[in-house]
């Protein structure tokens, strides 16, 4: 018999959910975000919030719904090739590459970097590296207590500490928002920039892959059916979005006050040290390196967990889960000594590569059980889709990279030929024809036996 659970149990994979998904993005973007959009910090918002949460839920749910057992599952209904190519394109980015490292280079750099001379800053962070993935690598190689440890554990004591300053700036607001000036970025469509700012966060990616471990955690606490576990992750999903979304909307207030304080930012770790020390003085450097190093130290290890398990399950025959573990965590730690500014910019063209694909499985993922899940639906949306993605990739390299002559050519074409490309958006009119087209073909053939 299907275990029934209490709200308590979905809130607690809920608080899972969260703390799986807030990490170093999700504190420096939005303030960031706030800053630039000034007075429009509203609207902004809005367009932040369906990247940064609306699309997160919808990826957990889509894993839900489409009964599957994760995202290499899922992308393999396009297939084969095709879901071992995006899986280990989505996980080398939200894993080893990009996210990982970024976990532990906000945290260095916001909290612990202040307090050490110039001078001592790369051994400083060569240190930190050490101590940060070391504990990372404790709770990953024990991943049956990763509910306890982030959802009971980490994720309240992150929320406890974010709370003194959240609650300090609207106690004590630091400026009006209505006088905050709006940067040139957010002057014309602050609402599609903010959208677009949300794929900085990289959750829709990680959306995908937290989802085989919100399944396995719903099934730890007894829930079996796959109805079961649809509904366990729209329930949980719900908790964390609702968390995710109140939290986002007040660190882009604090943000947007904060200029009356202080002037623009490189990025928002700066200007979240500044406002923990208005605030606060010197505890406010304190009261900030525990802020961010709890946020970044559960993703880490939900980052390092999901990674592990869904290379095991591609390659279980090359290492056991337990050496993936190690070597994603030192493959991380070399990476993070990069430094912040390098992996950003490194990471941005990947991610307007695959957010597309990313976005085209969510919703083909949610809409599987009305077209029976065809493979020509998935197939014909994921083609059409894959061509846009290209030219988000090459509009996102740098100018150097862009002016060559051939790229100049191709992008030329994209942006006389696919409606919306240069807000960002290209991929919704090719992602909405192949949809459309294949699924007019699968009802008007019959399916192979």
């Amino acid at each position: 018999m299907e275990k029934r659970l209490s709200w308590s149990s979905y809130a607690l994979v809920g608080s899972l959910l969260f703390g799986l998904f807030f990490g170093a993005g999700n504190l420096i973007f939005p303030v960031h975000m706030g800053q630039e959009a000034g007075s429009s910090v509203g609207i902004a918002t809005l367009g932040f919030l369906i990247t940064a949460i609306g699309l997160p839920f919808l990826g957990v749910v889509a894993i839900g719904l489409s009964r599957s057992t994760g995202l290499f599952d899922l992308a393999s209904r396009v297939h084969t090739g095709y879901g071992y190519l995006l899986t280990i394109l989505l996980y080398l980015t939200i894993g080893p590459f990009f996210a990982i490292p970024r976990t532990c280079t906000v945290s260095y750099e916001i909290g612990f970097a202040p307090f050490i001379p110039e001078g001592y800053q790369g051994i400083g962070l060569l240190v930190f590296t050490l101590l940060f993935f070391l504990s990372a690598l404790f709770f990953a190689l024990r991943p049956s207590q990763i509910l306890n440890w982030v959802g009971k554990i980490l994720n309240p004591l992150f929320l406890l500490f974010l709370s003194f300053l959240v609650v300090a700036s609207f106690i004590r607001p630091m400026g009006s928002v209505s006088a905050a000036a709006v940067q040139a970025s957010y002057a014309t469509s602050p609402f599609f920039k903010g959208f677009l700012e949300g794929y900085n966060t990289m959750d829709a990616l990680a959306s995908l892959a937290f989802g085989i471990i919100i399944v396995q955690a719903l099934k730890d606490l007894g829930v079996k059916s796959p109805k079961g576990i649809a509904l366990g992750t729209i329930k949980s999903g719900a908790v964390s979005v609702l968390l995710m979304g109140l939290i986002y909307a007040c660190l882009a207030y604090l943000g947007a006050t904060s200029l009356s304080q202080f002037p623009l930012s490189a990025n928002g770790g700066i200007a979240l040290a500044q406002v923990a020390r208005y605030f606060f003085g010197s505890w406010g450097s304190v009261l900030l390196a525990l802020i961010v190093t709890f946020a970044c130290l559960k993703t880490a290890i939900g980052l390092i967990t999901a990674c592990s398990e869904t290379f095991r399950g591609l390659f279980p025959k090359r290492l056991s889960y337990k050496a993936f573990v190690i070597l994603f965590t030192l493959v991380s730690a070399l990476i993070a000594n990069v430094g912040l500014t390098k992996i950003i910019s490194l990471s941005i063209p990947v991610l307007m590569f695959l957010y597309p694909l990313a976005i085209s499985l969510i919703i083909l993922g949610l809409l599987s059980p009305l077209f029976h899940n065809r493979q020509i639906v998935f197939a014909l949306t994921t083609a059409f889709t894959f061509l846009e993605s290209f030219g988000d990739l090459f509009n996102a390299l740098p100018a150097a990279f862009k002016g060559n002559g051939i790229i100049a050519v191709i992008l030329s074409g994209y942006q006389r030929y696919v409606p919306f490309f240069n807000l960002g958006m290209g991929w919704v009119v090719p992602m909405a024809t192949g949809l459309a087209i294949g699924w007019v073909l699968a009802l008007t053939t019959k399916q192979k036996a």
